[in-house]
């Protein structure tokens, strides 16, 4: 019984595999006929304004830059927020939630963008 089960697997994942290349082969002829299409849906701009804290311990500023206070911290993961707008290197933000050291949600600071990481929308179809 075990051997049958294996021997139909085995024909199942051949039939799939050989599939796979078939459309693979056939993918580059398809792209050669509309070459001016693919590039423009590689650079599709990120529209999503989300940005997520990817420092361990981030000052969260009352401006963009360093000599400004720091209205708080933020941390890896735990804490994001909306692009408000940015200066140079420096993004403003509001925060989505309240954040893991208490900053209410809704505050709005600045970080300096080395430490932020964009969310990316993903196209599932």
């Amino acid at each position: 019984m075990q051997k049958k089960l294996i021997g139909r697997t085995g024909i199942a994942v051949a039939t799939i595999a050989m599939g796979a290349v078939a459309s693979m082969g056939a993918a580059p002829a398809a792209l050669a006929s509309t070459p001016a299409q693919a590039p423009t849906a590689l650079a599709a701009k990120n529209t999503c304004p989300t940005w997520s804290v990817t420092g361990k311990a981030v000052n969260f500023r009352s401006g963009p830059g360093t000599q400004y206070r720091s209205i708080g911290l933020l941390h890896r993961w735990d804490d994001s927020g909306t692009k408000v707008s940015s200066s140079g290197s420096w993004i403003k933000i509001k925060l989505d939630h309240k954040s893991k050291t208490g900053l209410k949600k809704g505050t709005t600071g600045w970080v300096s963008k080395q430490y932020l990481e964009q969310c990316v929308y993903m196209q599932l179809d």
